[in-house]
């Protein structure tokens, strides 16, 4: 079972005082207007580009390994979009722990919703696929505040932003559990509670099979899917919280329920995962996190892609 951190006077520690100093700067900035953010979120990502040059090495190899026969003009430009959303993401993660719930609600526009009550209708649990876009924090806090569900997370190395993280996604949604509590996880789902889980993130060669994702034939993808949609049967619905362009604020999108998953092995179940994966990333592809090194993994014998 997952045991959440809790606040305690150890994160007063000295150690903590410049994360302390982070949080509170951040505090303070998400005070602004949204399209004074938008304007400073979008500055701070291309400006990270000059610091962050491994990471926007990185992101250029995974548009080219995804889409290969995009023009190199168009990738490049891509690469830009997106390190101006990682700004924003910044910016974003602020507003999804801080803002009050009438503020979030006032720049979002939220679409299929009935989809969630039929489930519920139906007695059934729901994995609510997400993708690891850059808007996640804050598409995480939208749906808490229409259908509050249960987050999976990778429990973070500082203690101090782990409660703070844990704090913030809790603040419309009622529960955590770890990435590696697949029980808890099944668990939650017979109990018919939504489950937020991404699968879309290389797990390492033990977690994994290798199966297609956008133009790579071999992927290192999740063989968690296999377990809760088997054990759990739950509705699975995919979603997408993705910004506007220009500063006008935001949509989430929660798609209608996939049925008929594969579940004759693990390898049928995560092709069918990343086919729904691929088509939430081209809803928004500048959105998603292109700058994590998604295929690392790769089979014996396999050079690195990157």
């Amino acid at each position: 079972m997952t045991q959440l951190p809790q606040f305690s006077r150890a994160l007063l520690h000295p150690r903590y005082w410049f994360t302390w100093l982070g949080i509170t700067l951040l505090y303070l900035l998400v005070l602004l207007p949204y399209p004074v953010l938008y304007y400073i979120g979008c500055g701070l990502g291309r400006l990270s580009m000059r610091f962050l040059k491994r990471r926007v090495t990185v992101a250029r190899r995974n548009l080219e390994l995804c889409f290969p026969d995009m023009p190199l003009a168009e990738r490049e430009a891509m690469v830009v979009r997106n390190f101006e959303s990682l700004g924003m993401g910044l910016i974003e993660t602020g507003m999804a722990w801080f803002w009050p719930d009438w503020r979030v609600s006032r720049w979002f526009q939220v679409s299929g919703l009935e989809h969630i009550a039929k489930a519920a209708t139906d007695q059934k649990g729901v994995l609510l696929i997400g993708m690891h876009f850059l808007t996640l924090e804050l598409g995480a806090r939208i749906f808490g505040i229409h259908n509050p569900g249960i987050g999976v997370y990778r429990p973070n190395d500082n203690a101090l932003l782990d409660w703070l993280q844990t704090w913030g996604r809790m603040r419309s949604n009622k529960s955590m559990l770890d990435r590696k509590d697949l029980k808890g996880m099944i668990r939650a789902l017979k109990n018919g509670d939504i489950i937020w889980y991404a699968p879309d993130h290389d797990y390492g060669p033990r977690s994994s099979v290798f199966v297609p994702f956008f133009a790579v034939e071999q992927a290192a993808s999740t063989k968690g899917s296999y377990l809760l949609i088997r054990s759990g049967n739950p509705a699975v619905i995919p979603f997408v919280p993705r910004r506007l362009p220009s500063g006008k604020g935001y949509e989430m999108v929660i798609l209608p329920e996939e049925r008929d998953i594969p579940l004759e092995n693990e390898q049928a179940t995560a092709a069918r995962m990343n086919k729904i994966v691929e088509h939430g990333v081209l809803m928004a592809p500048e959105q998603y996190m292109w700058l994590h090194r998604r295929f690392k993994t790769r089979p014996d014998g396999q050079p690195s892609l990157y």
